[in-house]
């Protein structure tokens, strides 16, 4: 319900704009006028129009004079919020220009807006409270001058922000504020606002409705900044029509994510989040007509298709296996009489909005543009990759000239002259993937085969095209003269002002590696044939989806922002690894399937994606353990080369198994080549058996277990008794050369052995594996032992030596209970943090900064991400202090372990990873008062692709592993769903804002609905 509204002053109820522009000016002038003379530089006016708005439109007086005066890099001191106006201190001009501006405003009054009165007015007659926050510290002042005083229940204005020491806009401080002295949640409230700093703080306050005012501004700038509704003035828009927000238009919003404006920067990055996939392929938000630029990167990735190419590099030929950019299926391209084609970026645009539904996933985008002669031209499109059909993608395209009549061509292809361009930094590196074999037409559509020039993969694209006008369907289309790994079709139709033409696209990929055909040329032709118009596909496609949010779905009432951010995060995971995935022997690329960063490789990641779908879609979690399963034998070769028993899965892998690890590393930080020694990263395989343990356990899956599973998990557990080997010296098992999750730490200072030793993580993982194959192997059915026992020649006695290790592995535990990441890291320097603080704007990538100057993240007490920690992300504080007891250490307090190990290894990690900030969420719910700090990290996870906060890394493949772990947190720690003794057990411990809570979860076969209100949990069945 809306319950209340709070507005900003200036430019929604009053109009002091110019009065505040006028003293802006006044005083600007004076102080740039004599700043001149003493500086010798040239005296350059305050723009009234632009640096008004700019710099100082919405924001405090002081925030205004140094957003200003830092543009024109002057540097004054900050002074006292008393000092007096002829100071040369920032607050010194600022009490200037208000001295200026309260003078006029006596003299001349404030200009009321009667619509803004009336609206006020009437949402008082309705009970709906009411209250101003402004950062004026002459807002009373103005109330007063224009009697509106009794209009509002709170005030929060620029003197109650000094006095409660409220950051100004766009933080949303003073907003939320007045809504807590209305005794209200933002989440039933409005926040009215006309510039963009305000219209930021409503949205980042997390407002029911964020209602912008563009009186001076383009509607598009505040859409774009975070209003959810924008209106000339309040005259414009109703009181009723807010409640409709508030009753539908908010849960509408919800599953809508979108942009307002066009921004060239901006446009890699939103390809990746508005993507469309179906666990097949996925296909990255690009302009239908664009091809690979400094801001486009049209890009489809087929689950399972790489290629691996030979580069030169420091004189030495490395090999990478890429996942391939497949031919391009959304070319299309349109010219108006016979010109060059239509680049509506290169135009004035009028209008633009890009949505991704993400309840029906279908990608749209309309832009209206108006080119040199005054055309202007709708044009605009809806795609989807079909849930219903994994092979089949359709696109609709439609143009309208608004203002003209005129001739318009249409040219709908599929390219295959792509090649792999999305990573800058692998530029250097080889990247034609395709080889031309082969075009053809017919009454089904028309298709380009290649294939891929190493691993011999075919691809085939079918295309049919069909083109419709306000008259019908436009029969006549030309063949366009095929060209090497290129094909398309022509339509030319003659259009008057206002008449729409329409392309409805329908495209088919198959490939040599799908297990539903044998011939990808046939299948093409029988599933275009076979499909129906775009709005059928449609109709089948949102079905499919909306099977998938019956069971996928969560409902927060109380923070907009995070009911958005999970629903995106919940599309792109089932966008990646899909119920077609059965039919799939693929991985789980980390990166998604929609960008080409760590080259579509399966990591370790899987450890935060699957517990998703366990709990929601079990047969894609089996299918994603069976693409490990199938690559067991390529685990066991890798093992045997490196001198170990059993199976050791690689760090990277991707289509046959093995190691895919590139041996060097490129630094952009130096812009220099390094050696890579992350393959020594053995905990995938921790990774792999905890997965399987995990899906057995909660799945019930005994089939799994007894053809599969316990095969793999044996003969990881075997893999890491041959790695431990014991010390005569203490009687414990070590385990040498490898990597922990930290990845900064290659080799301890002055070890001749790459790796570090005892890395606290990989050991007390090893020893719970160990501990539970023993336990595994004590509860299969004899004939399934046996079966084991001669088909990879298990025995007891290797059995026994698992528990013995187990029990017996060496683990460090200081007297603080502290436990050591690996052997000679408590000798090793602290790191500088505040230096490098200062130094660097961002320093997630610690590693790469030291290297560039010399240094080496080996000699610090350094992280990249959660390393000792993980161990009580993976395991909970009890089961991980039992491991410790059960090798010797004392470990009084499991919560106390944690709290002492998160309070010393957390300061010291630079969160170079989306993964560590999941994994403090979940650590830091075990600290005293910790659930502020949980949320905080929770948030920040929320936030890291969305907005990108690893620094563009996004626009190379979104982060598989932040957004099932975003999950796993509300899952596990605010809903507090665990299963115990075979029983789901729920013990909510909501954030303080979210009201409710309402997900669905599987257990052992059985569906259950889990509804939280505040911390009150209900339990029932769901079919």
């Amino acid at each position: 319900m809306l319950k209340g509204v709070i507005f900003d002053l200036d430019g929604v109820i009053t109009g002091t704009a110019k009065i505040h522009s006028l003293a802006w000016e006044s005083m600007f002038n004076t102080f740039l006028e004599k700043h001149a003379k003493e500086s010798g530089e040239p005296f350059v006016p305050f723009d009234p129009a632009s640096d008004y708005l700019k710099y100082v439109d919405g924001k405090p007086r002081m925030e205004g004079v140094r957003s200003f005066l830092e543009s024109r890099n002057i540097e004054l001191p900050f002074g006292e919020l008393d000092d007096a106006p002829e100071t040369s201190t920032i607050c010194g001009l600022g009490n200037l220009k208000n001295k200026d501006f309260t003078e006029i405003l006596r003299k001349e009054g404030p200009e009321v807006f009667q619509s803004s009165v009336e609206f006020i007015k009437e949402l008082r007659r309705r009970g709906i409270r009411t209250g101003i926050a402004s950062s004026s510290r002459n807002c009373q002042l103005i109330l007063q001058l224009a009697d509106l005083e009794d209009l509002f229940e709170t005030r929060v204005d620029g003197e109650v922000s000094i006095e409660l020491g409220l950051k100004g806009k766009p933080n949303p401080d003073i907003f939320t504020t007045a809504a807590e002295n209305l005794g209200l949640h933002p989440h039933d409230c409005v926040v009215v606002e006309d510039a963009i700093s305000g219209v930021q703080a409503g949205s980042a306050g997390n407002f029911g409705l964020v209602l912008g005012i563009a009186r001076e501004i383009e509607p598009s700038a505040l859409l774009g900044e975070g209003a959810d509704v924008v209106v000339g003035d309040l005259g414009e828009i109703s009181v009723d029509e807010v409640e409709e927000w508030f009753r539908e238009g908010m849960a509408e919003d919800s599953w809508n994510f979108g942009y307002h404006r066009y921004e060239p920067e901006m446009e890699r990055l939103r390809e990746t989040l508005t993507a469309v996939g179906n666990g097949y392929l996925g296909s990255r938000g690009a302009w239908e007509g664009s091809k690979a630029s400094e801001h486009h990167y049209p890009g489809t990735y087929i689950a399972g298709i790489f290629n691996k190419l030979p580069s030169e590099v420091h004189g030495e030929t490395i090999y990478n296996n890429d996942f391939v950019n497949c031919p391009n299926w959304l070319q299309i391209e349109f010219s108006i009489d016979g010109g060059k084609p239509v680049d509506p970026f290169s135009m004035n645009i009028v209008d633009y909005r890009q949505n991704l539904d993400m309840r029906g996933a279908v990608m749209e985008r309309s832009v209206l543009v108006e080119d040199e002669e005054g055309r202007q031209t709708s044009i605009s499109s809806r795609r989807f990759a079909s849930m219903q059909n994994p092979h089949l993608c359709a696109l609709e395209f439609s143009v309208t000239p608004e203002n003209y009549d005129g001739d318009i061509e249409l040219v709908s292809g599929i390219d295959g002259t792509v090649e792999n361009k999305n990573v800058a930094r692998y530029s250097a590196l080889a990247s034609d993937h395709l080889a031309h074999v082969g075009t053809g037409s017919g009454p089904e559509g028309f298709w380009l085969h290649v294939r891929t020039n190493a691993s011999d993969y075919d691809i085939v694209t079918t295309a049919r095209n069909r083109l419709f006008t306000d008259e019908g369907e436009v029969v006549a289309r030309e063949p366009l003269e095929d060209a090497e790994r290129y094909t398309a079709q022509r339509f030319r139709v003659s259009l008057k002002a206002g008449e729409q033409c329409r392309l409805e696209k329908t495209v088919a990929y198959h490939t040599s590696l799908d297990q539903d055909h044998d011939n990808p040329v046939e299948a093409g032709r029988k599933a275009i044939a076979g499909s129906g118009s775009f709005a059928e596909l449609e109709e089948a496609h949102r079905s499919a989806w909306q099977a998938i949010w019956q069971n996928a779905d969560l409902e927060i009432d109380g923070d907009r922002f995070s009911q958005k951010a999970l629903r995106f995060h919940t599309y792109h995971l089932v966008s990646t690894a899909s119920p077609h995935n059965p039919g799939i022997d693929a991985g789980m690329p980390a990166r998604g399937l929609n960008g080409e960063a760590y080259r579509g490789h399966i990591f370790w990641d899987e450890i935060f994606i699957l517990p998703f779908f366990y709990q929601h879609f079990p047969e894609v979690a089996k299918a994603l353990l069976m693409y490990r399963y199938n690559r067991l034998g390529a685990a066991r070769n890798y093992a045997r080369e490196n001198g170990y028993k059993g199976a050791m899965f690689p760090w990277q892998t991707a289509d046959d198994g093995t190691e895919e690890t590139q041996i060097v590393h490129y630094n952009p930080q130096s812009d220099s080549w390094g050696p890579d020694l992350s393959r020594n990263q053995r905990h995938v395989s921790i990774a792999v058996f905890y997965n399987t343990w995990r899906y057995v356990n909660e799945t019930g899956d005994k089939e799994f277990l007894e053809k599969y599973g316990a095969e793999m998990m044996f003969e990881i557990a075997r893999f890491w008794a041959s790695i431990a080997h014991k010390s005569e010296s203490d009687g414990q098992y070590h385990i040498d050369g490898v990597m922990g999750p930290d990845e900064f730490h290659e080799e301890l200072p002055g070890s001749a052995k790459a790796g570090v030793r005892d890395n606290a993580y990989t050991n007390i993982m090893a020893a719970w594996l160990m501990e539970k194959s023993v336990e595994m192997a004590g509860e299969l059915d004899l004939e399934v032992m046996d079966r084991l026992i001669g088909s990879i020649q298990l025995s007891y006695d290797e059995i026994e030596e698992w528990r013995k290790i187990s029990s017996s592995m060496h683990i460090r535990l200081d007297q603080n209970g502290i436990l050591e990441q690996f052997e000679g890291y408590m000798g090793l320097d602290e790191l500088d943090w505040e230096h490098y603080r200062e130094k660097y704007p961002n320093i997630h990538r610690m590693d790469r900064i030291l290297k560039a100057e010399g240094d080496s993240p080996d000699h610090y007490k350094v992280a990249k991400q959660a390393d000792v920690l993980m161990t009580f992300y993976a395991l909970s504080p009890e089961q991980v202090s039992e491991v410790l007891r059960k090798n010797g250490l004392d470990v009084p307090d499991p919560v106390a372990l944690v709290r002492e190990n998160y309070n010393y290894y957390e300061p010291r990690t630079s969160h170079g990873s989306t993964l560590s900030k999941v994994v403090h969420a979940i650590i830091s719910s075990y600290l005293e008062g910790g659930r502020e700090t949980a949320w905080n990290w929770f948030l920040e996870s929320l936030r890291s692709d969305i907005q990108d906060t690893q620094g563009g890394t996004t626009q190379e493949g979104i982060h598989c592993g932040v957004m099932a772990g975003t999950l796993d947190v509300v899952t596990r720690y605010f809903a507090g769903i665990s299963y115990r003794d075979g029983k789901l057990a729920v013990e909510p411990n909501l954030p303080a804002h979210w009201r409710s809570l309402k997900l669905k979860t599987c257990f052992r076969g059985e569906w259950h609905e889990v509804s939280i209100d505040h911390d009150q949990a209900t339990v029932t069945p769901y079919e």
